[in-house]
């Protein structure tokens, strides 16, 4: 039995190092916004220059979308026993942000290849569409999405305690905040790379980053489903 239990107790540090370590790497995409400022160039289809700093972009996005559907299904195992519907809704909702982000860099991806096929100034216009289509679908997968999985995995770990509650209740500030910065964004009041929306970001991303480092450092913290787990057959 004390084996058993040592085992389940070990697998569930094993799911929290996994989670966490996945939640880091999810920071990976940072550099993009320095990495696809040459592509809101009005001209970018026309000008000269290598796409190398695009193409980088686009690989590292991919792997945030990778990461972002891991945390959910790392997750789940444990997230189920307090909800298994709130912890379906996360998985669906990660997936949903990762899809979107990858539709995003097909835009993009697109653009570099008509770009590289000297498609001239006729595409001009077919350029700034795909630019603008990254744009709206950041604003939904990267930063409307993660207002609900914020709520979604903030309740979780607020209710199971798996965490020590000032992480969810950083989600529960981050979210709204977010959700705001998405509004005005959205109608136009400011732009998506501009100071006010770089300041409401921050909750949110912070609370993102110490859950993944508590997560890598410390792991879960004794709870009723932790105890069940490791004391379950």
């Amino acid at each position: 039995m004390a084996s058993t239990a040592t085992k389940r107790m070990d697998s569930l540090r094993k799911t929290a190092l996994v989670a966490g370590l996945l939640y880091l790497v999810t920071f990976v995409s940072i550099p993009t916004l320095a990495l696809y400022s040459s592509v809101h160039d009005p001209n970018y289809i026309v000008s000269a220059g290598p796409d190398t700093a695009v193409l980088l972009g686009g690989i590292l996005e991919v792997i945030v979308a990778f990461a972002g559907i891991g945390t959910a299904v790392a997750l789940y195992s444990v997230l189920k026993r307090q909800n298994q519907g709130a912890a379906l809704a996360f998985v669906a909702a990660r997936t949903v942000e990762g899809v979107g982000i990858m539709a995003g860099v097909v835009s993009l991806l697109v653009l570099v290849a008509l770009r590289q096929a000297g498609a001239g100034a006729g595409a001009l216009g077919i350029g700034q569409m795909l630019v603008a289509l990254y744009d709206r679908t950041f604003l939904l997968s990267q930063s409307l999405m993660p207002v609900v999985n914020a709520l979604l995995l903030g309740t979780l770990l607020y209710r199971s305690r798996l965490v020590p509650r000032f992480l969810p209740v950083l989600a529960f500030i981050g979210a709204p905040l977010l959700l705001a910065g998405d509004a005005l964004t959205y109608f136009g009041i400011i732009g998506r790379s501009s100071g006010v929306a770089g300041l409401l970001v921050i909750p949110d991303a912070l609370w993102e980053l110490l859950l993944g480092i508590w997560l890598v450092a410390r792991g879960f913290k004794p709870s009723a489903i932790t105890a069940g787990m490791a004391t379950a057959r």
